[in-house]
């Protein structure tokens, strides 16, 4: 599976379809942790609230991946209890540093591979790992992500990969 050109876009803050990409991701990012949610933990397992924020930071950037990143989580936290609010600052944390490694590994490569994805997924999960760490001071808990959910990340990066080689089809 090798890599597939790649043209990341990178909208402002002033462009009206900045707000219009990042209400559909989060829709997705809300959509989705409901789904997984019918699983018995489904959320841990899965990581699903992450993934729209891998897409929309790849493709569209820091700003969307952040607006997609930040607002996500808070939302699923209001509308439905989850992340509980004692998480959230850590779902919060890897949501953002998930938008800049992803946007940062489509900007510089110009590629999207299974490897890429993989490297941005390794990169966030071990940050957002030792962020976890220095909050919680709990080693088990840092590493749940790892250890847990596995699956998702596989999810993240495959998922990732397939969509976004679909994505780079299409010029916008």
């Amino acid at each position: 599976m090798r890599s597939t050109a790649f043209h990341p876009i990178n909208l402002g803050l002033s462009n009206f379809c900045t707000y219009l990409l990042s209400a559909l991701f989060i829709a997705g990012n809300l959509i989705l942790p409901q789904l997984c949610h019918l699983i018995p933990d489904g959320g841990r397992i899965l990581l699903p609230i992450y993934f729209f924020t891998l897409i929309s930071s790849y493709k569209f950037g820091i700003r969307i991946g952040l607006l997609t990143a930040l607002l996500s989580p808070l939302c699923n936290s209001l509308l439905f209890g989850m992340p509980p609010q004692a998480v959230l600052p850590v779902i919060m944390i890897k949501s953002v540093l998930l938008a800049i490694f992803a946007a940062g590994i489509a900007h510089y490569s110009k590629k999207v591979s299974l490897f890429h994805l993989g490297l941005t997924v390794l990169a966030y999960q071990l940050t957002g790992g030792l962020a976890e760490y220095i909050l919680t001071n709990s080693l088990p808990m840092a590493l749940q992500d790892l250890r847990i959910g596995f699956p998702g990340m596989i999810i993240q990066i495959i998922g990732g990969w397939f969509i976004l080689k679909k994505l780079a089809e299409y010029e916008f």
